[in-house]
């Protein structure tokens, strides 16, 4: 992400919750030549459990393409050093729903924890509205204070800042106005890369004058599910009985999002090795 923040690309995280969107975020890393950050709990583990980490690992290890895997949204320490021992390459500690003191001190010891296994952790200050797993007209939260976000990274040692600037989770009736004067002041005050979450359904030029404040990595959720239900929505009719069909059509679906996606965030990136329609 640092590569990325000097360059004023980013890396996409994606969000996975099972076989079919994990292959198509593989596959989209792979034929874009970008990194990719593959997204695996923990709300989703939920819904997969432990096996969906084994995959996720699995999948990346397997890949010629640059996949990290990540959990993210995690409040739990144990959660936290149970992905670690597996080989999760990163971790976010979601402390932003407790006070700042309490907030600073929960993503410390994270920040430990990942740093003795190799990885690197990502923290958040700011409250970010929305469900991260459902379409909600969210509006937005508390916002990230600049002065805080500096004494924040200093004293917990996360190496990337997940901000709130008006961005939330899922899409809106209203249209999204990130604060770029409070992301540019943020970005001045912190030496660590800055995240975008609930970036879902931006305008493009919106995306790139947050990579011009320090944004290096920028998550995307409700694009890949809202790709992945439409068209297993349009292949019941004639597959219904082709499970393996429709789920297909689902994967393909997430595939060309993610490698729409990738190229927008990391337009340098090697010439794919393959193209989408």
């Amino acid at each position: 992400m640092t590569e990325a923040a000097r360059g004023r690309t980013a890396v996409a995280g994606f969000t996975a919750y099972n076989l079919e969107t994990v292959q198509a975020i593989r596959a989209a890393a792979e034929a874009t030549g970008a990194p990719v950050i593959l997204q695996a709990g923990a709300s989703g583990f939920r819904h997969g459990g432990w096996a969906l980490a084994h995959l996720a690992l699995a999948a990346a290890a397997d890949s010629s393409a640059r996949i990290g895997v990540h959990l993210d949204h995690s409040r739990d320490l144990e959660e936290i050093r149970a992905c670690l021992d597996l080989g999760y390459t990163s971790v976010m500690v979601d402390g932003s729903h407790l006070p700042f003191r309490e907030n600073v001190e929960l993503t410390r010891e994270a920040a430990e924890l990942a740093h003795a296994a190799g990885a690197w952790v990502e923290g958040e200050l700011g409250a970010l509205a929305g469900d991260e797993d459902r379409s909600t007209d969210a509006r937005s939260g508390a916002f990230t204070d600049p002065r805080e976000a500096a004494r924040f990274v200093e004293e917990t040692g996360v190496d990337a800042l997940a901000v709130a600037v008006g961005n939330v989770h899922g899409f809106t009736s209203t249209p999204v106005r990130l604060d770029f004067d409070r992301l540019a002041e943020i970005h001045a005050s912190c030496p660590v890369p800055l995240v975008l979450h609930g970036a879902s359904g931006l305008p493009p030029a919106d995306r790139e004058a947050a990579l011009d404040r320090g944004v290096a990595k920028v998550n995307v959720n409700t694009e890949l599910r809202q790709a992945f239900l439409a068209a297993v929505e349009e292949a019941l009719p004639d597959d219904g009985h082709d499970l393996a069909g429709v789920l297909a059509a689902g994967r393909r679906a997430v595939e060309r999002v993610a490698h729409r996606t990738a190229l927008e965030l990391a337009p340098t990136s090697p010439a794919p090795s393959s193209s989408l329609k």
